[in-house]
Formats: structure tokens, C-alpha cells, sequence
């Protein structure tokens, strides 16, 4: 897959002023601190900017709320994910059929999710149709879509979504906290999906 046909976030990135950049970066490394300190849940905007010696203008007008935060707090970890799928080894990367590639997508994504599980949630759940405006979203999203395009598959739009819909950090979250299921068990299970949306009509997946 060349890397033309997926949108790589932090494409287009406007160049800061020094000042902002340095605020930016102020405002990013307290908020991280603060999250890990006390919880996503349990730290304000007020808090942040604080935290950071800047002030709440400065703070809203750059991220808007918490969940701006944590969506830029993500972005690095993301681009990590992102380059993995584009250029690294198979079954992740390019190089292996479609469902094993679905298949590696779904274990790395839940993965990633369950390791920041509450920065995730903020980012996806900050207002609503949050998580489906995100960079991200539109990668993971264009990424399953082409699998599945690859596959034959008939509606590929339809069937990404639904997949991804299962990993949203709500869901997962519901699953392992409230139900108590493990993540192995979480990932199989998704797994299994995975490879049933990549079938054909009339085709039996073993």
C-alpha cells in the first residue's frame, strides 16, 4: 500500500511562532503530568493552563477543551501506529493477505487503546461525533476500508465502521471494566470478526 493512499496525520501542519510553540509544548507536558497524577476525569482546563503558566485564553483557544488535549497528547503514539501499518513488517505492514492484515490492525488497536484507555475515551467522547472527527479515525478507517476492498468484500465503507465502532474506547472500556473480560479474550473475539467481515457472500471463512 504506498502511503499516497492513506491520510497521514500531521500532513499539512502549520508552522508555529516560537512563543506558541513553547507554550504549546508547556501546556501538553503539565497536562500529561496532571492526567497521570490525578486522572483524566479529575483535572479541569483551569488546572492545565495553571499548571503551565499560561493563561485559560491562551489554553482554549489552542485546544478548546480536554478533549483537544488528549487528542494532541495521542497524536505522537498514533503516528507510531500509523507508520507500523504503512511500512512495517507483515502481517501489521504490507506483505500479508487481507484478514491477516485486518486481523494484526485489530490487535494493535486494541492494544493501544487499553494502554491509555482514559486519555483515548477523553479524546473520542469530548463532544458529540468526537472520535469520528479525530485524524485517527480517518485513517484507521480509510486503512480498513482498503483491506476490506482488497478483499472483495462488499461494502467496505459500511463494514470499517461497524468494525471500528466495536473498538471505540467506550466500548472497549464497558467491556473490560464493567464486564470484566480480559484483553486476549477482547482481541480474539474482534479477531474473529475481523476475518468474518473480510468473507465474501457464500464464502465459508475456517
Amino acid at each position: 500500500m504506498c502511503r499516497t493512499e492513506l491520510p497521514v496525520l500531521g500532513s499539512g501542519v502549520v508552522r508555529e511562532r516560537a512563543d506558541a510553540a513553547r507554550n504549546r509544548l508547556r501546556v501538553l507536558r503539565a497536562a500529561e503530568r496532571l492526567f497521570a497524577e490525578r486522572g483524566v476525569a479529575r483535572v479541569t482546563m483551569d488546572d492545565v493552563a495553571a499548571a503551565a503558566g499560561v493563561g485559560k485564553g491562551t489554553l482554549y483557544r489552542r485546544f478548546i477543551d480536554k478533549g483537544g488535549l488528549a487528542v494532541a497528547l495521542l497524536d505522537e503514539r498514533e503516528r507510531e501506529l500509523q507508520g507500523l501499518i504503512l511500512s512495517g513488517p507483515p502481517p501489521l505492514g504490507p506483505g500479508a493477505d487481507p484478514a491477516a492484515r485486518l486481523t494484526a490492525f485489530v490487535e494493535a488497536l486494541l492494544a493501544f487503546v487499553d494502554r491509555q484507555l482514559d486519555l483515548v475515551l477523553m479524546s473520542e467522547t469530548s463532544s458529540v461525533g468526537a472520535r469520528m472527527r479525530t485524524g485517527a479515525y480517518g485513517f484507521w478507517r480509510q486503512h480498513c476500508t482498503y483491506l476490506l476492498q482488497q478483499a472483495g468484500t462488499p461494502d467496505p465503507g459500511l463494514r470499517s465502521t461497524a468494525l471500528l465502532a466495536a473498538m471505540s474506547a467506550e466500548q472497549v472500556r464497558h467491556w473490560l471494566r464493567v464486564e470484566q473480560h480480559q484483553l486476549p479474550e477482547l482481541t480474539a473475539a474482534i479477531g474473529n470478526l475481523a476475518r468474518d467481515l473480510t468473507a465474501r457472500p457464500g464464502v465459508t471463512v475456517l
